[in-house]
């Protein structure tokens, strides 16, 4: 049984794992099957080792933040358990010593009846408008 309460509370672990750069905090929440579609890749992570491999790779950069945009966030129940999250949230970092901030949406679908609620997490940056 899962000891996530709500989709919010997978958001929030979540995003504490990336702001304090504990990486098994952030991969542990992403179920074996689960499928991320990353802000900082062009390609589609399947498995865990992969996942984990992203994360270290951005936790290299310094300085590693993401912020939520609380008015964006929205929750749907698709089932008892299953739920879809979506919004906007704010990266930044530094990379060679320059800071870098990136507005990105992103969406989840969680089963929080998993101890692994991450099912799939999309992230990608926000395009600038015509």
């Amino acid at each position: 049984m899962s000891t996530y309460a709500s989709p919010r509370r997978v958001l929030d672990v979540w995003t504490s794992g990336v702001n304090s750069g504990v990486l098994d905090q952030v991969v542990e929440l992403y179920d074996e099957s689960a499928v991320l579609l990353p802000t900082f890749s062009n390609r589609r992570l399947s498995d865990l080792p992969r996942i984990r491999e992203y994360f270290e790779k951005l936790f290299r950069h310094e300085e590693v933040q993401v912020s939520l945009h609380e008015k964006t966030l929205v929750t749907q129940a698709l089932s008892e358990s299953i739920y879809s999250m979506s919004g906007i949230y704010r990266w930044e970092m530094e990379i060679d010593g320059e800071p870098l901030s990136i507005e990105a949406r992103f969406s989840y679908v969680l089963d929080l009846e998993s101890p692994t609620p991450i099912m799939h997490h999309h992230s990608s940056q926000v395009p600038r408008m015509l």
